[in-house]
């Protein structure tokens, strides 16, 4: 009854923060990828083109969402989120008439500010600052645009592509990101904002203060989180980036492969919905730690398998680090930074994330263009998760005896 209760006294703005999630679905390395192939095709681009024209967007992206993540600090989310939705709207439209491949970093640096980077950031800002005591059952819930999105999305478009044209469906992309601003305005008609939340529904950081982004970046933990948050981007990016690459190189129908994603879905769905739980019931120190340990075993996974039963035993584990990075690493900042700069904090963060979003995609473009299959590499990447893990465990252990933790409204 108690969770009821909490989904109806705050359904319009945990509804916000789907719509947000859901839309930036447009901006997302999922939906993107799904036209790597007519891309490259279209554009006669190889491997390592593509993945470099995708990194150039997304890293300009990345420098931008430094400033302009700060913005949820200063103003409401109902305005900056329609100000991003129309932005994504001409994003998509500019896919929809490209008509030169020195176009594409343009376009696909305005999918990754307004989609991947900002429509995320707002959402998970949003939560992070309006809900305390249930602040892991807010970016849960939240979180549930990104999983309808990765679940039903490629599917839909996959499938729709065999009867239209792929530039069409960018149309019907751009059409419902309009569509999205007067549904947020409706849901954020009382919307809370920072300032007059401030004081409800504050929440102190390490050392019982809330921290600058000057001071995050000059403590140690920024930097023990640094490569997990690249990592998680990077690599779970480059994953589906070359979901048609490596349905190629096993043998399969590239329908075969997006067939699982629902599965890929529904246990990141679960995984977030516990993790929120988790979080709240015993902090997000106790847990992060090991967030990224499932990762090790997805990559092994998707290194070492030949048939599908091990791809999707990979895909399940990958799916648990996704469903957890939906609650856990937003929480994290909120916790140990406090949230009165949570927006800029937050914005260096998504900066990160989005940075690793670029980095993951051309470094596997270009080596798989070098005779470096992606199996090679899977068994890297699972190493390099293995380290972020100790890093992490180190960092938090070091940190975690700073937090001063407050009584917190039941919001």
């Amino acid at each position: 009854m108690k969770f009821v209760s909490f989904l109806t006294n705050n359904a319009s703005w945990l509804a916000a923060g789907v719509l947000l999630t859901f839309v930036s679905s447009f901006g997302q390395t999922f939906f993107i990828s799904v036209f790597g192939g007519q891309i490259r095709t279209e554009f006669a681009l190889s491997h390592a083109a593509w993945g470099g024209i995708y990194s150039l967007g997304t890293t300009a992206s990345a420098i931008v969402m430094i400033w302009s993540g700060v913005l949820s600090d200063f103003f409401r989310t109902r305005i900056v989120g329609g100000i991003v939705l129309i932005g994504l709207m001409c994003a998509c439209l500019g896919m929809a008439f490209i008509s030169s491949a020195f176009l594409l970093p343009v376009v696909i640096f305005a999918l990754r500010l307004f989609g991947q980077g900002m429509c995320s950031h707002l959402a998970v800002v949003a939560m992070s600052r309006w809900f305390v005591a249930n602040r892991g059952r807010a970016l849960a819930i939240a979180g549930l645009g990104f999983s309808v999105g990765e679940a039903f999305m490629p599917i839909i478009f996959v499938f729709l592509m065999t009867i239209v044209a792929w530039q069409k469906l960018w149309l019907v992309a751009a059409t419902l990101s309009l569509l999205a601003v007067p549904a947020l305005w409706k849901l954020l008609r009382k919307e809370r904002t920072p300032q007059s939340m401030s004081e409800e529904n504050t929440s102190l950081g390490m050392q019982g203060k809330h921290w600058s982004r000057i001071e995050a970046l000059r403590h140690p933990l920024f930097w023990f989180m640094f490569p997990a948050i690249l990592g998680q981007s990077a690599f779970n990016t480059a994953f589906f980036f070359h979901q048609v690459h490596f349905a190629q190189t096993k043998g399969w129908d590239h329908f075969l492969l997006v067939s699982f994603f629902p599965l890929y879905t529904g246990v990141s769905v679960l995984m977030m919905l516990l993790s929120g739980w988790a979080l709240d019931r015993f902090g997000t120190a106790r847990i992060i730690p090991f967030f990224q340990v499932p990762m090790v075993v997805a990559f092994l996974c998707f290194a070492t398998g030949e048939g599908v039963s091990m791809f999707v035993l990979g895909l399940i584990f990958l799916s648990m680090t996704s469903g957890a990075t939906a609650t856990l690493p937003n929480a994290f900042w909120a916790e140990f930074y406090g949230t009165g700069c949570l927006g800029s904090i937050k914005a260096l963060a998504a900066a990160v994330s989005v940075l690793g979003s670029a980095i993951g995609p051309g470094i596997t473009g270009f080596l798989i263009d070098k005779g470096v299959e992606l199996e090679m590499q899977y068994f890297w990447i699972a190493g390099f998760f293995a380290v972020c893990v100790v890093a992490l465990y180190v960092g938090v252990e070091r940190s975690k005896l700073h937090l001063v933790f407050t009584p917190a409204p039941g919001s």
